[in-house]
């Protein structure tokens, strides 16, 4: 019997000073390698390559991204997995905003390049250097290259929820509306949750199909979103026309009132200056002076009181979009965590769900606190309570593997 050959899926984020990217295999799931390229366009730059369990990492002068792409697969050469043997079928791109004009993986020509450039007043920050990416890999890599976009999942949102209060001529020459990002991520585990057997088992035992099952997913990281999704459909989502929108962030402020914008601008302040306030001196670094939660926490334990807040608003933030998206479910089946805090800090889990009993919601502490690379249930449900009683997990997130088997569904399609 012959095996058939392995086909991979390279999957790049191109960031405007960064290149990450991964080797996959869509259908173990597998990463063959990872890296990443930093600092593109200074002095020195950094690359580390992960494969085989080796990790080689070098100081190294990259000028460009298309060097920086050229390093990579020189990597690949040198360390492995050779590409050709690997049985490289595709490159899947992480694309930022598709806007109202991609709301589905799409083959990537010429007239796709144009039409992510075009969106740029939408991603400023983003699309470009995700041009930049795409324009340098179809140059070195000839095979079929997918644009996976971050808004897509949420392009379906219900009116109600994707349209905001303005006047609707301007909303709609300029595009505002309810973007959504994180979308690959809230994808990806959403689905997982519905094949989980826990909740498999829920559904059945209540007589339920998987069309009624009201997930709300937490997506946190340096960037947090949150989703609602009824039967696999988004129908609610906290970031916005852009990712600034919602949950308190590392460096980005969240939800606040659109008039501060205009106090800070008749104070003296210019638009560029607010822009970079509220995305990069905002959120946990600027009501606390650090970014990362890991760091937030030392300070807390340390007594600073400004840390206390900056965790207490935080986690408010957090258990308030849980309870709205209660509404806009009509309950909850399952609350999800997700992403770097939200799968490796048990405390945050714990914070949020605190209050939230009145919605059935609570976790096991050991459950909780127990380590694991695994999608798992972190609720406890005694046997006196009803099937009723919503679950809470923890789904790892794995957007690479999420945007390679999308790449290769549409490739072999």
């Amino acid at each position: 019997m012959t095996l058939a050959p392995t086909r991979t899926v390279l999957v790049l984020n191109s960031g405007s000073s960064s290149l990450k990217y991964q080797l996959v295999d869509p259908a173990s799931g597998e990463a063959l390698a990872a890296g990443i390229v930093e600092r593109i366009g200074e002095a020195t730059g950094k690359v580390k390559h992960e494969a085989k369990g080796e990790e080689v990492v070098r100081d190294l002068a990259v000028p460009d991204h298309g060097e920086a792409l050229r390093i990579v697969l020189g990597l690949f050469d040198e360390v492995g997995p050779s590409l050709a043997e690997a049985g490289i079928a595709a490159v899947g791109h992480r694309v930022v905003h598709g806007g109202e004009v991609f709301s589905a993986p799409t083959l990537i020509d010429d007239d796709v390049v144009a039409g992510v450039r075009d969106l740029t007043p939408l991603a400023p920050l983003h699309n470009p250097a995700n041009v930049t990416g795409i324009e340098v890999a179809r140059e070195l890599l000839h095979v079929p290259h997918v644009a996976v976009f971050d808004t897509a999942f949420f392009a379906s949102l219900p009116k109600a929820a994707s349209t905001y209060a303005l006047d609707r001529e301007v909303a709609a020459e300029h595009g505002v509306r309810r973007y959504g990002f994180h979308g690959t991520s809230h994808q990806f585990v959403s689905s997982a949750v519905a094949e989980h057997p826990a909740v498999r088992a829920k559904l059945a035992a209540e007589g339920r199909g998987p069309e009624t099952l009201r997930q709300v997913v937490l997506h946190l990281g340096n960037g947090a979103s949150a989703s609602a999704v009824l039967g696999g459909a988004p129908v609610d989502t906290s970031m916005g026309l852009t990712p600034l929108e919602g949950l308190v962030m590392g460096t980005r402020s969240g939800d606040l009132d659109a008039g501060i914008v205009f106090h800070l601008v008749r104070g003296g302040m210019s638009g560029d200056e607010v822009d970079t306030l509220l995305n990069k001196r905002s959120g946990l670094l600027g009501m606390s002076g650090v970014g990362d939660m890991r760091e937030l926490r030392k300070l807390v334990t340390d007594g600073d009181a400004d840390a206390r807040l900056a965790l207490e608003v935080y986690l408010h933030r957090l258990r308030k979009y849980v309870g709205a998206y209660a509404a806009v479910l009509g309950g909850i089946d399952v609350l999800t965590f997700t992403a770097g805090v939200g799968e490796n800090d048990h405390r945050i889990r714990s914070g949020v769900v605190r209050g939230l009993k009145f919605l059935g919601l609570t976790v096991d502490p050991a459950a909780n606190e127990a380590r694991s690379d695994e999608a798992r249930v972190i609720s406890v449900r005694e046997p006196a309570e009803p099937v009723e009683t919503p679950l809470v997990m923890v789904v790892p997130t794995n957007e690479e593997l999420a945007i390679a088997r999308q790449t290769m569904a549409l490739v072999e399609g």
